[in-house]
C-alpha cells in the first residue's frame, strides 16, 4: 500500500507539469476537420428523420387502436 502511494505521489505531479505545456498550445483545426465534423453531424440528422417518422407512425397506430377499442366498448 505504501509503494502504491509513493508511485502515485511521483506520477501525479509529473503529469500535472506535462499537461501544463500541452494546454498552453492553441489548436487550430483545419478546414478538413471541420468538414469531417459537419459530415458527422449531417449523418446524425439524416438518421433522425426515419426515427421521427417511425415514432409518428407508432403514435398514429396506437391512437387508432385506442379509438377502435373505445368505439367497440361503447356500443
Amino acid at each position: 500500500m505504501r509503494t502504491l502511494a509513493t508511485i502515485i505521489g511521483i506520477i501525479a505531479p509529473a503529469t500535472a507539469f506535462a499537461t501544463n505545456d500541452v494546454t498552453n498550445n492553441v489548436f487550430v483545426s483545419g478546414p478538413l476537420i471541420l468538414l469531417f465534423l459537419g459530415f458527422c453531424a449531417l449523418v446524425v440528422v439524416i438518421q433522425c428523420v426515419p426515427a421521427i417518422t417511425m415514432l409518428y407512425g407508432m403514435f398514429k397506430g396506437i391512437r387508432s387502436v385506442v379509438k377502435d377499442e373505445m368505439a367497440t366498448t361503447h356500443k
